[in-house]
């Protein structure tokens, strides 16, 4: 028999663990960890590289001493050969990135940014169509629109004055990200549904998003993940 867990209480053989997976639902990460490592099967990385990344992975797990490192190795049925492989795979994985993807990240940012772009706004939620437009008369007037939130507004912005952190054009809701395509910052806009309620809302500030580091690495880490799950 081909044992390949032992626990406390049963044994498996190497053939009963896909099933296994099958039933827990864990199959599919395996098959995507198996395509990732066939990905990166090729790509090297450097000496310095290398003993870097396994002296980080061994200060993560707590082991700060050869016997520590020793017996946990033990422990797990594992050489140190398993631990290189283990703490250089993210640092391949992220030349993989950078291979596929980095070439194009500039075009893919391009067509990314407007829905990456954040705006601050300030916003009343009412559930009648007459109150709206009539807060929004009060708004055009000069009325502070914190208070009239305040006092009036339904939603969970109301303690806050109506205004809205910011929030990325693309994780609005379309009626309210296609407005504010539409109109400039200080724009009161006019009453509109959304869903069961009426709102007005006024734009604060438009801010531009750039292709910094964390851009670019979220962008990779989205191309990645497009391509795995293809």
């Amino acid at each position: 028999m081909n044992v390949a867990i032992k626990t406390g209480t049963e044994t498996m053989t190497a053939w009963e663990i896909i099933p296994r997976l099958k039933r827990y639902q864990m199959l599919p990460q395996l098959i995507k960890e198996a395509i990732i490592d066939a990905a990166i099967a090729e790509i090297n990385c450097t000496t310095n590289q290398t003993t870097q990344a396994i002296e980080i992975f061994y200060q993560q797990q707590g082991l700060t001493t050869p016997e520590a490192r020793q017996a946990w190795l033990e422990s797990r049925g594992m050489n140190q050969e398993d631990v290189t492989d283990i703490a250089t795979r993210n640092l391949k994985i992220e030349k993989l990135k950078q291979e596929k993807f980095g070439g194009g990240l500039t075009s893919y940012f391009l067509q990314r940014k407007g829905q990456l772009d954040k705006v601050v706004f300030s916003i009343v939620r009412v559930s009648d169509m007459g109150l709206a437009q009539e807060l929004y008369f009060r708004l055009e007037e000069g009325h502070s629109f914190a208070e009239l939130a305040k006092t009036y507004s339904q939603g969970q912005e109301a303690a806050a004055g109506g205004i809205v952190p910011p929030m990325e054009m693309g994780k609005l809701p379309p009626a309210i990200a296609s407005a504010f395509n539409s109109y400039g910052t200080g724009t009161i806009l006019p009453p509109f549904p959304l869903g069961n309620e009426y709102v007005v809302i006024k734009i604060e500030q438009k801010i531009s998003v750039q292709l910094d580091s964390q851009v670019r690495q979220r962008l990779l880490n989205e191309q990645f993940q497009a391509w795995l799950n293809k």
